[in-house]
Order: structure tokens, then C-alpha cells, then sequence
């Protein structure tokens, strides 16, 4: 998985505004606006029988549809630009989301409800899983760096390592004074420090035989019973071992919010550009095969 760190801040007289209501709202009412358009272009349509796909309101609906696909796939592309369009971003963001909103009543509409086993319903179908992909993306973006924010307690992924690491030489030195079984499961828990892992140990945030865990529940078994005169050390070793535990929930926990975020844009994209082969398929069969 790829890593960030925590998100640049605005600059100074700037003050941060949410993609979802980027310069009040443009997007969504323009979107509306599309929707509402889209129902009465539908509505005005009066085809024998049901409406279809290839009335001229279908066909228009269709073109509608398809250049909206398209758009918000170029949307992608840019987004990856961001240096250059850095100013932009919010706005596209926005556009993107809303668009997209309304691409689902456009195309339902252009199907005029007929669904059956053929390319043209697998290219919506993988249209409405694209667009609920697209959601939970909105959803994590909008959730998760803020979580981050408040997980990282005013600290950066690198300021959280490197206490980690300090904190293992901070145990063996506090450890000194402790019988030898004591001492080895300290030396234990500063030794094997795993973090991050699998795809699946990252999206979850823990660690299943946590060897810092391991030495807490070992040190607070032992409590009743520790070696005389070691309290001090005893206690010494429980508080860096406490202090370590909490960052290392903090790391996993961090990964885990970012782990998310990369798994969601490894869907989402191969799902878009299955859905443009999908579209290109539908578009020929309807122009050239029929």
C-alpha cells in the first residue's frame, strides 16, 4: 500500500471548504437542473408503447449518458495532475460527485426501464457499481482524513515511528533492574515490532499476537508477584510499554483509514474502464449491429 502523510494545509487567508459544497452548491444545482431536464425530455417522449433507447429521446438521453461517462473518466485522469490543477481540484471534485448523481437518473432513463441478459444492461449495471464505488469513495474522503487527523493526536507518521523506536532503547535500559523472565519479554516486545503486513492486516489495524500486548497482559499477570525492590523498575517498564502500545494502535489504526482509501481506488478504477469498454461495446452493437 502506498502511504501519506497527513493532507497539506490551506494556505494562510484560505479557508477550507468542502468539495461537496464547493462555491454553494454549483454542481448539485446544476445537476438538478440535468435531472429535471432529463425527466421532462423523457416525459415528452411518446413512443408506441413504452419508452425505449431508440427514440430520439433515448438517443438523446444516450448521448447525454455517454458524454457524462466520459467526462467523469477524464475526471480521473486529471485528478492525477494535481500540481498542475491544484486550484481546480475542489471544483472538478464537486462536478465529479454530482455529475456522476445524476448520470444514474440519465441513463435509467435512456433504458426506458427495459432490462434483459445483453451488453446493453451489462454496461449499466456496471455504470450503478461504479457510481456505489464512487459513493464509498465520497464517503472515505470526506470521513477518513479527518479521522486520521484526530488519530495522529497532533503528531505526523514519521514523529510516531520514531518515538516507537526510541521507546524499544527506552525499554531495554528500564528493564535492566527486572528478573530474567521479565526481561526477555521486554526484549521481546522491543525486538519484534511489527507493522503494517498483509492487505488484510492493514485494512484491519491490529495485530493478532501483538508482542507489546503480549508484554502488558505478562506484566500485569506478574504484578502481585514481582521481585521485591523492582517496583520502581516494574513500574517504569509498565508506563513505556503503555506509552508504546497507544502509538502503535495510533500507526495501525492510521495505515488501516489509508489502507481503505488505496483499496476503494484500486476498485474503482478498473471498474471505470471496464464500464468505457462496456459503453463502447453497447454504443457499436446499437450503430453497427443492429
Amino acid at each position: 500500500m502506498r502511504s501519506a502523510d497527513a493532507t497539506e494545509a490551506p494556505l494562510p487567508g484560505h479557508r477550507h471548504e468542502s468539495f461537496l459544497i464547493h462555491s454553494q452548491f454549483r454542481y448539485a444545482k446544476a445537476a438538478v437542473l440535468l435531472v429535471v431536464a432529463a425527466i421532462v425530455v423523457y416525459l415528452l417522449d411518446q413512443p408506441y408503447g413504452t419508452g425505449y433507447g431508440g427514440s430520439w429521446a433515448g438517443y438523446t438521453l444516450g448521448t447525454v449518458g455517454a458524454l457524462l461517462i466520459l467526462w467523469l473518466t477524464w475526471f480521473g485522469y486529471q485528478k492525477r495532475n494535481y500540481a498542475t490543477i491544484r486550484e481546480r481540484l475542489a471544483a472538478l471534485l464537486s462536478a465529479h460527485v454530482y455529475l456522476g448523481l445524476a448520470l444514474l437518473v440519465v441513463a435509467t432513463l435512456h433504458t426506458g426501464f427495459h432490462f434483459g441478459w445483453n451488453v446493453h444492461t451489462l454496461a449499466y449495471a456496471l455504470m450503478c457499481i461504479v457510481i456505489a464505488s464512487g459513493l464509498f469513495g465520497v464517503y472515505a474522503y470526506a470521513r477518513f482524513p479527518r479521522l486520521m487527523t484526530d488519530n495522529r493526536a497532533g503528531m505526523t507518521m514519521q514523529q510516531m515511528l520514531g518515538r516507537i523506536a526510541s521507546l524499544g532503547d527506552e525499554l531495554r535500559l528500564a528493564a535492566l533492574p527486572l528478573d530474567e523472565a521479565t526481561a526477555a519479554v521486554v526484549e521481546r516486545a522491543t525486538a519484534t515490532t511489527v507493522i503494517g503486513g498483509s492487505v488484510r492486516r492493514q485494512l484491519s489495524g491490529r495485530l493478532a499476537g501483538c508482542t507489546t500486548e503480549a508484554a502488558l497482559a505478562y506484566l500485569d499477570r506478574r504484578d502481585a508477584d514481582k521481585p521485591p525492590g523492582s517496583e520502581e523498575a516494574w513500574l517504569r517498564v509498565r508506563v513505556l510499554l503503555d506509552e508504546k502500545a497507544l502509538l502503535l494502535a495510533r500507526v495501525r489504526r492510521d495505515i488501516s483509514f489509508k489502507a481503505i482509501m488505496d483499496v476503494w481506488l484500486y476498485l474503482h478504477v478498473p471498474l471505470a474502464f471496464m464500464l468505457l469498454a462496456a459503453l463502447f461495446a453497447h454504443i457499436i452493437s446499437v450503430f453497427f449491429l443492429w
